[in-house]
């Protein structure tokens, strides 16, 4: 699939300034100012985080009414619930607060909806639940914001709630005690990016100051906080990668018995990055909800012996093996499906169903059909007497704009930008194909239809040693809006070494004036013939470290190269 390269640019007179004060490469400092970083101080914080950094959780908007309302549940021996989602975010939402409260309360319980039998969030039998138990309060965490019927039916039981979330909250808000959300307007907390486990964060370490308990208190819960952070995709930066950053020293240097578990199952060998906790990790956690019950998640989590942990962890890992066997199975009938159709290179839109789809992986399945046929995707399987799914966007579209023009076909719907979720009568399917597919075609433009590469800047590859990589390396943990540096060296040659590698990688050997360097592509054998043409070519990359027999060098993972361009 044909890329688009869209080159960043940096304002060059703070990029000199920058220069002046950190004597470093030029390239480097572009990075950094693109990353907002201009002067010495904000490079300090940047590149040797303090626990210092860490903002006032008491500047949360009702972080002390939360705090009262807590100690006041505590001092008369009321039960406690710990309600959280089924996914990363929620799950180690539910452990880390559940855990801390054990430490103040003997009567602390949690809950996990089933994500089948009661959906996403609050749910009616879980307050049901609550009711039963004996429960006065409720803490919902990476939920509840939304959620202003159920909680007013809570508030009707005698329940009281706390609500610590980081969606978008809507106009009204539910009745709650306490709403611990910086996304609030009203909230003057300076970081509104934190995810769910981050905001919990905030709040065990009010409590651990409330209650004179020392820093470890809280502290000991980063390296769920920055499994979470990893998963739920939120910006790395401010405090975000702060947390993520001694979150990893923890995931790396004593972790909880639970992430050393999925650790050990993954194969995963330390240092581990954000990137490892993204795709080895976290699916593991993640394939509980989906394919079974998310409690075993929290229970891995809150282990304290690690053959129990190793147990609980091979059931995620089952439960993932499962997945992945799900996802392959049905990515390659709704290819099928898509390429059967005689219009679909015609369409901006992709739908597709099939009625024993297993629902708890569309979503995944509408993100692999993406990287092969780049339009806005919807997953659809039938669940009971209606049909659900799950779609995502393309870079740029706003997928919730579009569902929303379709929303007469629609029971309901839900979601973002970039990603949403939808039921509807099985009789209005074909209507749904055919006013999602005209919604998307009258919004979308030709670019957002073909996938783009950003890339930080050009770079001639003499540049390129251990020293310049070590510092870009210390530009990590990466993530949103602080990803790992992408550079396009541009007329390159090959040195007459390159080839191609197992018939789907080509290993690199290219020079650029005197200079020569390797590299790796991961499946991109079409390319091979532009390598060995003799010509000069254009190459995007990121910088990966290779080892070999002991030595270090500083090689190019490659992304994508075209002919040379004439500028």
């Amino acid at each position: 699939m044909e890329k688009r390269w869209n080159i960043l640019h940096a304002n060059q007179e703070q990029v000199q300034s920058l220069q002046s004060a950190l004597k470093i490469h030029p390239i480097l400092c572009e990075l950094l100012v693109q990353r907002g970083i201009t002067n010495f101080e904000d490079a300090k914080h940047f590149f040797r985080p303090q626990i210092e950094h860490l903002h006032d959780p008491w500047l949360m908007k009702d972080m002390q009414k939360a705090v009262t309302r807590i100690q006041e549940a505590v001092n008369q021996s009321q039960k406690i619930l710990v309600f959280g989602d089924y996914d990363v975010d929620g799950t180690t939402s539910v452990a880390t607060l559940y855990q801390f409260l054990k430490k103040i309360s003997p009567h602390i319980d949690y809950y996990i909806p089933h994500r089948y039998r009661e959906g996403y969030g609050i749910s009616k039998i879980g307050i049901d639940f609550a009711k039963e138990a004996g429960i006065h309060l409720i803490i919902s965490v990476d939920c509840g914001i939304k959620s202003i019927e159920l909680i007013t039916y809570a508030k009707e039981l005698g329940i009281d709630f706390i609500i610590c979330d980081h969606h978008l909250p809507d106009a009204i808000l539910p009745p709650a005690m306490a709403i611990l959300n910086p996304k609030q307007k009203d909230c003057t907390y300076p970081y509104k990016e934190l995810c769910g486990c981050g905001v919990v964060f905030k709040l065990i370490s009010a409590l651990a100051e409330v209650y004179h308990l020392p820093a470890e208190s809280y502290m000991q819960y980063l390296d769920l906080v920055a499994t979470a952070i990893a998963a739920d995709i939120v910006p790395l930066t401010d405090e975000n990668r702060t947390l993520a950053f001694f979150g990893l020293k923890k995931v790396n240097e004593n972790p909880c018995f639970g992430i050393l578990a999925l650790m050990e199952l993954a194969k995963q060998t330390t240092p581990l990055k954000i990137s490892n906790l993204v795709f080895a990790v976290a699916p593991r956690i993640n394939a509980a909800g989906r394919m079974d019950d998310a409690k075993k998640a929290v229970q891995l989590f809150v282990e304290k012996d690690y053959a129990s942990a190793l147990a609980i962890g091979s059931l995620l890992q089952q439960d993932n093996i499962d997945r992945r066997e799900a996802d392959s199975t049905i990515s390659e009938e709704a290819l099928q499906q898509i390429e059967s159709d005689p219009q679909h290179t015609l369409k901006k839109s992709s739908v597709v169903f099939q009625a024993d789809w297993h629902k708890g992986v569309v979503g995944i399945v509408a993100s692999r059909l993406i990287e092969k046929h780049y339009k806005p995707t919807v997953v659809l399987t039938q669940s009971g007497d209606v049909i659900t799914g799950s779609a995502r966007s393309v870079i740029g579209f706003n997928l919730y704009e579009a569902l929303h023009a379709c929303r007469e076909h629609l029971i309901g719907y839900g979601g973002h930008f970039a990603a949403a979720g939808m039921t509807l009568a099985i009789d209005k399917l074909n209507d749904f194909k055919i006013a999602f597919e005209q919604a998307v075609a009258e919004r979308i433009t030709e670019e957002q239809l073909t996938p783009e590469i950003m890339i930080n800047s050009i770079i001639p590859i003499d540049v390129i040693n251990m020293n310049f990589f070590q510092i870009v390396s210390q530009m990590e943990p990466y993530g949103p809006d602080n990803a790992r540096p992408i550079f396009l060296a541009k007329n390159v040659y090959d040195a007459g070494y390159s080839k191609l590698v197992k018939d789907a990688h080509i290993s690199f050997h290219i020079t650029q004036g005197q200079q020569s360097i390797k590299g790796i592509g991961y499946n991109m054998p079409q390319h091979i013939s532009l390598v060995k043409s003799g010509k000069p070519f254009d190459v995007v990359f990121q910088l990966q470290l290779n080892e070999w027999q002991g030595n270090q060098t500083v090689q190019l993972q490659v992304i994508d190269l075209k002919v040379a361009s004439a500028s």
